[in-house]
C-alpha cells in the first residue's frame, strides 16, 4: 500500500450521465474490481460543464469510498491472508524470541506458552482481524465466570493484545490497530497483589530449619536480596576476596541465560559477617557453581521450592510463600535504614527513575558501598563462622565438602 498512489479515477459519459471509474480491493478476493459511481448529469440541474469540475469531483467521490486507505488496504490484506489468531501466536513467540532488541527470557514465553494453551480453544481459529473489543469482551466473561483473578484475567487479555498488535505489514504498522476499550471489555480492575515478605523471626526460623548449602542460600538471599535465578547461577569466581558478588547471569530451567534485564548485571555487596560466612562456605573450591548438585550443576529452582523450602516452611506452620519473599525482605530493610535510592535501585538490579539518577555516581564510588552495606546491615541473625558446625555432620568430618554436596 505504501507504494501505491492515490487514484485520480477514469471520469467516462454513459448516456445522460458521467462516471468515475476506479479500482477497490476486496476482502476474498486475489485481483481489484473496478468501481463505477455517478458524479452528476451531463445536462440540467448538478450538472458540472466543466472538465476539471468533473475531475475534482470524481476525486472526491473516490476520497469518500475509502479505497485508498491504508485502512481498507490492511484489512482487505488481512482477510487475504487468512491469519489465524492461533498461527499469529506461534509466530509472535518464535519472534519475541530472536529478535534483536529486547528479546524475551525463555521464563516469560513459558508463561505466555501457558496462557495461549488456554486461549487457543476459544480464539485460535478466528481469523485475527475478528480478534476486537467484542472477541476479547466474550474471552473475559468466561475467565470470570470460570474464577480467574482480576490479575490472570488482565494477563491473559494481554497476550491477546500482543498477538493482534504482532501483526505488521511490509512498512511496520500493525495490520489490526485497536483502541481497546476496557470498559466495553468490562475488564476487572486488579486490586491489591498478595505479596508475602518473611519477617527477621521468620527467616532466623527458616535458616535453623535448613541443612546444608540450603542454610547458607537462605541466609544469601535476604541477605543480598538477590533473585532466586541469580543466586543459583553464582559462580566461585563471582564473589570476590573484599565480599562482593558479580552478579553477571541467571539460570532458568537448568540453562544459564542473562539476568532479567541488563540492569541485573551489578555487584552487591555483602556486609562483613555474610561474607565471611559464605567464604567458609566455599571454602577450597576455585571453579564451580556455589549452591549445586552432586553432578555439579546449578540446583534447580523448582526443586529447591517444592522440596525445601515449602515443606519447611509447612514445618513451622508458616504460609506457602516463594523466594521473593526474601527480596521483599531485603527492599523493605534497606528502605528503613534510610539506603540511598540509587544505591538501593543498583544493589537490587532495578532501573533509574529519573534524569538525575542517571548523573549519580554512587554506584562506583566502591568504598562508599562497602560502608553502607556494613552500615545497614542485614536485619537478622546471620550465619557466622562458628556456626558452620550447624550443616550436617553425620555424613563425615569435612562439613564443607558435605555442605557443597
Amino acid at each position: 500500500m505504501s507504494r501505491r498512489k492515490g487514484q485520480s479515477g477514469c471520469v467516462v459519459r454513459k448516456g445522460p450521465s458521467w462516471f468515475v471509474r476506479f479500482w477497490e480491493d476486496v476482502a476474498g478476493q486475489e485481483k481489484r474490481v473496478q468501481r463505477s459511481v455517478r458524479i452528476c448529469p451531463v445536462t440540467g440541474p448538478g450538472s458540472l460543464r466543466t472538465k476539471s469540475e468533473r475531475a475534482r469531483r470524481a476525486k472526491q467521490i473516490i476520497a469518500e469510498s475509502g479505497v485508498d486507505t491504508e485502512e481498507h488496504f490492511r484489512h482487505v490484506e488481512a482477510v487475504n491472508l487468512g491469519t489465524t489468531f492461533r498461527q499469529q501466536g506461534e509466530s509472535w513467540l518464535r519472534h519475541v524470541q530472536e529478535r534483536k532488541r529486547r528479546p524475551v527470557k525463555p521464563h516469560t514465553v513459558s508463561t505466555w506458552k501457558s496462557h495461549l494453551k488456554w486461549i487457543n480453544p476459544r480464539l485460535g481459529d478466528a481469523p485475527l482481524c475478528s480478534v476486537n473489543n467484542l472477541a476479547l469482551k466474550g474471552l473475559v466473561t468466561e475467565m470470570s465466570d470460570a474464577g480467574f483473578s482480576p490479575k490472570t484475567i488482565s494477563n491473559y487479555a494481554q497476550v491477546v493484545k500482543m498477538v493482534v498488535a504482532s501483526a505488521i505489514g511490509d512498512d511496520g504498522d500493525e495490520l489490526y490497530p485497536r483502541k481497546w476499550n476496557h470498559d466495553f471489555i468490562d475488564l476487572p480492575e486488579v486490586g491489591d497483589q498478595r505479596t508475602p515478605m518473611f519477617t527477621a523471626e521468620e527467616i532466623e526460623r527458616i535458616i535453623q530449619a535448613a541443612e546444608g548449602q540450603h542454610r547458607m542460600l537462605y541466609t544469601l538471599l535476604p541477605a543480598s536480596g538477590l533473585r532466586i535465578g541469580e543466586a543459583l547461577a553464582l559462580e566461585v569466581g563471582h564473589f570476590t576476596a573484599d565480599g562482593t558478588l558479580r552478579v553477571r547471569q541467571g539460570v532458568w530451567n537448568g540453562k544459564l541465560q542473562s539476568p532479567k534485564t541488563r540492569n541485573g548485571i551489578r555487584e552487591v555487596d555483602l556486609p562483613a559477617g555474610v561474607s565471611l560466612a559464605l567464604e567458609e562456605f566455599i571454602g577450597e573450591r576455585k571453579e564451580g557453581f556455589i549452591f549445586r548438585t552432586p553432578s555439579g550443576n546449578p540446583l534447580g529452582q523448582s526443586n529447591v521450592l517444592r522440596r525445601n523450602l515449602h515443606p519447611i516452611l509447612a514445618g513451622l506452620g508458616l504460609g506457602k510463600a516463594g523466594f521473593h519473599s526474601f527480596r521483599r525482605f531485603r527492599v523493605t530493610h534497606l528502605r528503613k535504614q534510610g539506603t540511598p535510592e540509587d544505591l538501593l535501585r543498583f544493589w537490587l538490579g532495578h532501573a533509574d527513575k529519573s534524569i538525575t539518577d542517571g548523573y549519580s555516581k554512587v554506584r562506583e564510588d566502591v568504598k562508599f558501598r562497602k560502608a553502607i552495606a556494613e552500615q545497614v546491615g542485614i536485619g537478622f541473625v546471620p550465619i557466622v563462622p562458628q556456626n558452620l558446625q550447624l550443616f550436617p555432620s553425620d555424613q563425615g568430618s569435612d562439613a564443607r565438602e558435605v555442605v557443597v554436596m
